[in-house]
């Protein structure tokens, strides 16, 4: 009677963890060894994560089962091999863990399967959604810029691997039908300054103008000088912006990380020198362009690779040019981190060790984050006081270790943003003292 209960133990095991989206092999493995060991739904579960976090991380369905014979030998399934479950689960955390403590290597890069990209219908459709807001992740909680945002498509045709709209969102890419009208009834204060993204339901560039987006967007922008207007990118469609009048408070700002993270994380997005071009060209129609490094990945070579990124901007740019440089680090919620592991797709993204930031979110620690931001800092030394630096999603405590101060508050923080960007921009000095009255 005890294997009949316990098989209807495994039965429901199977229906509440990741066992169903491995392949037939890892499944049979995996409850083998859940009945060797009559294993816990929890230790089922830990188990199961183990085997598709090595798959994805190595980019073979039998890295766990691998992984497995070479620490117990490949006859270790025998009954006559004793190991029990203890043991077995000693072995395989400190594993992990071990795994998850030290940086990815992605030298690996070519010879790793990629995804392949989802194909979902595009929707031009009229509903009563607000597209006006406030960033996702605003919070008291950290220092905030207080970024407002416009939503106007819901989805991205982007496989960034850590990117959390494959979450948010359906499985169509919807086109907001009246976002003229809804731009229209956004209430600006013209005595005031507003920092406004168009980046976080989709990225800002890659549909292009389709339904005639950024002509909707372009005379936003041109009505409200008071507001920057970002679109925020990974990409390298720049055409609309290069064959037509901008008003001078629209900034384009690229999202930048090595190709080898590109190659491996950023799946069907423009590689690192396409979108440096296309900034390029932008910047020399006298549009002011941005950049974030966000996020930046800890992974072996990163103090290499990305101060040679932060080298290659200062002699492809003046500073004039550029009104803002981020850092900003990994960070997930719980459901992003499942549906990671139920796509499956060959990443490391996922290869860290969890910490848990004020938002209750999982991120790097912050030993880890602040060698980051200080060497991505100090590889822009000559810009210092030239360009606009802030740390996105951080808490105080970073934001001193890395620049020695922090806003006593998130309007501080927004006001001085403002008053460094306008103050670039073509007659912002003008809109500046009118505003602030100077």
């Amino acid at each position: 009677m005890k294997t009949v209960r316990y098989e209807e133990k495994t039965e429901r095991f199977t229906s509440l963890s990741l066992y169903k989206y491995l392949d037939e092999t890892q499944r049979e493995f995996l409850l083998d060894l859940a009945h060797r060991f009559r294993f816990t739904f929890q230790e089922f579960r830990q188990t199961v994560e183990a085997c598709r976090d090595l798959e994805m991380w190595n980019g073979n369905k039998d890295a766990f089962r691998l992984w497995v014979e070479n620490q117990f030998g490949k006859k270790w399934s025998d009954d006559t091999i004793k190991t029990d479950k203890k043991a077995f689960l000693k072995v395989l955390r400190s594993y992990m863990t071990e795994l998850k403590n030290r940086p990815k290597h992605y030298s690996d890069v070519t010879f790793l399967p990629k995804p392949h990209a989802e194909k979902k219908p595009l929707v031009l459709e009229k509903s009563d959604k607000q597209i006006f807001g406030w960033c996702p992740v605003a919070s008291e909680k950290t220092v905030c810029c207080n970024l407002r945002t416009i939503d106007a498509v819901e989805s991205c045709a982007f496989g960034c691997s850590y990117c959390t709209i494959q979450t948010f969102y359906s499985d169509r890419y919807v086109f907001d039908a009246e976002l003229a009208k809804k731009l229209e009834q956004i209430p600006i204060d013209p005595g005031r300054f507003y920092h406004i993204g168009t980046g976080q339901s989709s990225d800002s560039l890659v549909w292009g103008n389709r339904n005639g987006m950024l002509d909707d967007l372009t005379v936003f922008a041109r009505k409200h000088p008071n507001v920057l207007l970002e679109f925020k990118t990974k990409s390298d469609k720049v055409d609309y912006f290069l064959q037509n009048r901008v008003p001078p408070n629209i900034v384009l700002s690229w999202s930048l990380n090595p190709q080898i993270i590109i190659d491996r994380e950023e799946h069907f997005t423009a590689g690192l020198d396409e979108r440096l071009n296309a900034a390029r060209a932008v910047a020399e129609r006298g549009i002011k362009v941005a950049f974030h490094f966000h996020p930046i990945i800890y992974y072996d070579g990163w103090e290499r690779d990305y101060p040679d990124i932060a080298r290659r901007l200062q002699e492809m740019f003046r500073p004039q040019d550029v009104l803002f440089i981020s850092f900003g680090s990994v960070t997930f919620i719980k459901p992003v981190i499942k549906k990671i592991r139920k796509r499956g797709i060959t990443s490391k993204i996922l290869q860290m060790d969890f910490v848990t930031d004020p938002h209750g979110k999982l991120t790097y620690s912050d030993d880890i984050k602040i060698r980051k931001f200080r060497q991505m800092y100090h590889s822009f030394t000559q810009w210092h006081d030239k360009v606009f630096f802030y740390l996105c999603m951080e808490k105080a405590a970073i934001w001193k270790a890395v620049f020695g101060r922090v806003y006593e508050t998130n309007e501080d923080f927004e006001a001085d943003m403002m008053r460094h960007c306008m103050s670039k921009i073509d007659k912002g000095h003008r809109i500046l003292n009118e505003i602030l009255q100077y």
